[in-house]
């Protein structure tokens, strides 16, 4: 799974590396239409993946503000 992340996240890099050569070369429909579409991948493909592999196997309640959680950190202060 890293690894398709990793091809992934190069591939857009390079798109909207792509099409920002295509705006510099005069082709600003084609070129915003590139970085638009590598974009949109980035946030609807991309970081649900990698926030999927990132929680994987870890406790939610670990990272929430709960009550138990809040005396933890009481007791941690005070030490």
């Amino acid at each position: 799974m890293n690894t398709i992340l990793k091809i992934l996240g190069i591939a857009i890099l390079v798109a909207i590396g792509v099409g920002f050569y295509f705006k510099m070369e005069g082709d600003d429909p084609l070129g915003d239409t590139v970085i638009g579409v590598a974009v949109l991948t980035s946030a609807f493909i991309l970081m649900p993946i990698f926030l999927y592999v990132r929680w994987k196997g870890k406790k939610l309640e670990d990272y929430t503000l709960s009550d138990k959680n809040m005396k933890k950190m009481r007791e941690n202060n005070r030490k």
